[in-house]
């Protein structure tokens, strides 16, 4: 058998024909450029995440990059996050020429270690990124008591967590402005790049749609420099269509990872992902730490199963970021959980026989292996 890390035909064929019918609507409009589908779809996925405004962008990483200007980030600002995200979350903070501040991570969620945040508070501190990662959601509850504390934004990093909630509530309903990414492989995706913001400040809101579209208050009157930086009226027909289905495929996400901790409840040599009493987990990516990882990787890719590491190497080891002058043990959670990790096949389409034979063949394994 074969095991996909993901695979999006099954999702499209399932779909094909909502598809198809909407882009052909959107092609033969002539309108390709915020247009009715993307306003539409903005309306939509605000009421999703029970916010008052959304403004589609190009990608999720001009969401957090467009955010955090509009929010006023300068240079020499401090903006507060984990190493051990994407590296687009810090990039962000770059390119608004600000200095992200890292800190290290819960061992059980691989979020934000809340305990940990206000001693890396500094009078150029403006601003903490938490990140929702693999689609549990950060700890949000304190994360917002330190903000009121020292009048910080709180900017949510929901990329990886479409449709998840803390308490109750969604994300993207928990900070000052929030960001999705709509990559394909996302618990919504695009089939292309894309990206929204959610707030429920109206003035940060038109601040946004100014941005994104080149600093524009109307038509060739720029009032600021911007970006372009807009989601496309095809994207936004296919996301719309895509809406609709969200929760079914995330809740088809959590069996899977329910079938995942049940056949693997008894392996001593892994540790299967902790959904916390606070959260909804969507699991856009199911995480599991294990002994002799790149053994295991190695060996279930010769059984056809394919696998994922998210991420190998935290963003203070990158090459790129070596400026920011971190040593190793810096953040000593983060790193050793960067050597630990293996994300195992998820997607909503996966069969409990391709769940089935994952595990086996990771049993398989540690049966096998010499210590």
């Amino acid at each position: 058998m074969k095991v996909p890390f993901v695979d999006l035909k099954r999702q499209y064929n399932l779909i094909k024909e909502e598809i198809e019918s909407k882009v052909k609507e959107v092609l033969e409009s002539g309108q390709y450029i915020l247009g009715k589908e993307v306003e539409s779809f903005e309306k939509e996925f605000a009421k999703y995440c029970k916010v008052r405004y959304a403004v589609g962008v190009a990608s999720g990483t001009d969401a957090l990059v467009i955010s955090l200007k509009a929010l006023g980030i300068r240079p020499s600002d401090e903006v507060i996050t984990v190493p051990n995200t994407f590296i687009a979350t810090v990039d962000a903070i770059v390119r608004n020429c600000a200095k992200p501040v890292f800190v290290d991570i819960d061992p059980e969620t691989y979020n934000i270690d809340v305990t940990k945040i206000k001693e890396k508070i500094t009078e150029n501190t403006k601003a903490i990124i938490p990140v929702h990662l693999y689609g549990q959601p950060a700890d949000m509850d304190p994360i917002r008591d330190i903000a009121e504390e020292n009048n910080l934004f709180v900017i949510e990093d929901a990329c990886q967590s479409h449709g998840a909630e803390y308490k109750g509530k969604k994300t993207g309903s928990l900070g000052d402005v929030a960001c999705f990414s709509f990559y394909p492989t996302k618990n919504l995706g695009a089939y292309g790049d894309g990206g929204i913001i959610v707030t429920n400040n109206e003035e940060l809101a038109e601040k946004i749609r100014m941005i994104r579209n080149y600093g524009q208050s109307k038509k060739y009157h720029h009032d600021f420099i911007g970006h372009n930086s807009r989601l496309d009226e095809i994207q936004a027909a296919i996301l719309r269509v895509k809406l609709k289905y969200l929760d079914e495929w995330n809740q088809k996400r959590r069996r899977n990872a329910k079938k995942y901790n049940e056949f693997l409840e008894e392996l001593e040599d892994i540790k299967t992902p902790i959904e916390k009493n606070f959260a909804k987990h969507v699991y856009h990516l199911y995480v599991i730490k294990c002994k002799n990882r790149d053994g295991l990787k190695e060996y279930l890719e010769s059984k056809g199963i394919l696998t994922g590491l998210h991420y190998p190497v935290p963003i203070h080891f990158q090459k790129a970021y070596t400026w920011l002058g971190y040593a190793e043990n810096s953040f000593p959670v983060a790193e050793k959980t960067a050597r630990e990790i293996l994300s195992l096949p998820m997607f909503p389409e996966l069969t409990e026989e391709e769940i089935a034979y994952v595990c086996d063949k990771i049993k398989e394994y540690y049966k096998s292996y010499k210590w």
